[in-house]
């Protein structure tokens, strides 16, 4: 039996899906628990030999596929020329003739479908009803149901949008075209659209139709909305541009950008050992550890169980590694870091004073620089999380385990701030990541300036007293905790899209300037 090939590219930069695609490949962006390409390659049998093409962030493909999809067999084609003049889907397509002298199958990178072929025993192209048409190209189909070609998009008349699937067995003709078309013409708009409608009006293929059972399209932000709408989602992750977390066969799969994060984060496994999974595999941009089995406790926690958690985490991490004098650490995270945090967020703008609640809040550099730094930056040093927030944690039958801990301590990565992680928890009680994720908050304009409000899940408030009387019964400086939990909503800002990070910004602001104001700074 020949082995079935399919041709993905993933070189083109996505740019129609905004700030998801700034960092990464279009095809690592998450659908449901997993990353489109995940969707794509799984829809195939397990001996299908894929070639995929890579250019904007294409290592960052190649990376994920080698680690995620070890038991696949890959064939990588670099194509250099992936956003400049001559680029285009059919460029990209043509650097895999060498790999592709045989039948095969196209499948473009922003489309998961279910009922494809996986066979190519005769020329196919793949066919979806839909109501309206603008954004795709549709099938032309005479009177006897032929496929006679494609019509570009917004065609008004119209029987099935195309998808982005083809099988093609006259591989010949099909090179032949593209060599033929490019040489013609360089426009940016080329794809197996235009190979197709060429063959067929040279007379020399026939293909037929094949409609599919369902496709979801992930060309634009709009579609992707609609499309993750139709696939569970475990797990309420929040989208940030340059950091991405999925779920497969058992696995936790961590991305990052920034491949110092990697670096650090594999590193403090060593200092969290016996709290957090092992690691199976790291590369530059991920890591994957184990699937661990239990109750998120974002879902499970009650006010009982947080004093279990609380007793738990102060024993098994927060007292050990203790050090006396950690006020530089402090400075660095809780200054400088939070510093550059806003003049990521307001990209050159000026801050200035705003009515928030009913409040007029002041400039956030005036706000900080009336901060007590020596009280704040007397910190209280021990083994931490730093990211100790409840969907960090997961309840198994024997007790807990943390989860997606920080990679540093400004730049420690033995010690750190039990107060931030104090804070951290506290955020999160607040800030829930479900209610997030279902638009639960709000950010309005009216004529007493800017309403900013939250809901808050009854249970979690509750769970919130208890961290508080754990904070006071434990010696912990309650003020602190709340100031800086303030400090985490204004540093997370810069790092979600909009419209959240706009509410994060001036929810942490105007929780700041209570916190202030209560300890008579302001």
């Amino acid at each position: 039996m020949e082995e079935l090939k399919v041709l993905i590219t993933t070189s083109g930069v996505g740019s129609r899906l905004g700030e998801l695609t700034d960092f990464t490949n279009k095809s690592l962006v998450r659908v449901g628990s997993m990353p489109i390409i995940t969707h794509i390659i799984e829809s195939y049998p397990k001996e299908t030999s894929f070639v995929v093409t890579l250019g904007y962030y294409g290592n960052h493909v190649r990376e994920y596929l080698t680690i995620v999809h070890s038991d696949r067999k890959f064939i990588f084609v670099e194509v250099e020329n992936f956003a400049g003049k001559g680029s285009s889907q059919l460029y990209s397509m043509s650097h895999a003739k060498k790999e592709l002298q045989c039948p095969f199958i196209f499948h473009a990178c922003d489309t998961i479908s279910e009922g494809h072929s996986t066979k190519i025993d005769s020329n196919w192209v793949a066919a979806f009803k839909v109501d309206n048409a603008d954004q795709y190209r549709t099938l032309r189909i005479d009177s006897g149901l032929n496929f006679e070609g494609f019509n570009e998009k917004g065609e008004i008349a119209f029987d099935y949008a195309y998808p982005g699937i083809c099988g093609i067995k006259d591989f010949k003709s099909f090179w032949k075209s593209v060599e033929e078309i490019l040489e013609d013409s360089k426009s940016k708009n080329l794809s197996d659209c235009d190979v197709i409608n060429r063959m067929l009006s040279q007379k020399k293929c026939n293909f037929k139709i094949a409609e599919l059972k369902n496709w979801y399209d992930i060309g634009n932000v709009s579609e992707l909305e609609r499309t993750r709408a139709n696939f569970k989602e475990e797990f309420d992750v929040l989208d940030k541009p340059r950091e991405n977390i999925y779920f497969h066969n058992n696995s936790v799969i961590k991305f990052f950008h920034d491949e110092s994060m990697i670096k650090k984060r594999v590193a403090r496994c060593e200092y969290l050992k016996g709290l957090v999974p092992e690691l199976e595999a790291s590369s530059k941009h991920f890591f994957k550890y184990k699937f661990v089995e239990g109750k998120l406790f974002a879902n499970s926690a009650t006010p009982s169980k947080m004093k279990n958690f609380l007793d738990w985490v102060s024993k098994s991490m927060w007292s050990k590694n203790s050090k006396k004098d950690i006020s530089d650490e402090c400075q660095k995270f809780y200054f400088d870091k939070t510093l550059s945090r806003i003049d990521a967020m307001l990209s050159g703008a000026e801050d200035k004073i705003t009515r928030i609640n009913g409040e007029d809040v002041p400039p956030i550099h005036e706000m900080l620089s009336s901060i007590d730094r020596k009280w704040l930056c007397n910190g209280k040093s021990g083994t931490i999380h730093g990211d100790l927030i409840l969907d960090n944690v997961i309840e198994t039958n024997t007790g807990f385990v943390l989860i997606d801990w920080r990679q540093d301590f400004a730049n420690r990565k033995d010690f750190g701030d039990v107060y931030y992680d104090l804070a951290k928890l506290s955020h999160n009680l607040t800030f829930n990541h479900e209610l997030v994720n279902a638009k639960k908050y709000s950010l309005e304009h009216s004529d007493d300036g800017l309403i900013c409000d939250i809901l808050c899940k009854k249970n979690l408030l509750d769970c919130k007293e208890v961290l508080d009387d754990f904070i006071v019964k434990n010696g912990y400086d309650k003020s602190k905790v709340d100031l800086l939990t303030s400090i985490v909503w204004i540093n997370m800002s810069p790092l979600h899209e909009h419209p959240l990070d706009k509410f994060l910004f001036n929810f942490g602001k105007y929780n700041l300037y209570r916190c202030l104001k209560k300890r008579g700074q302001l």
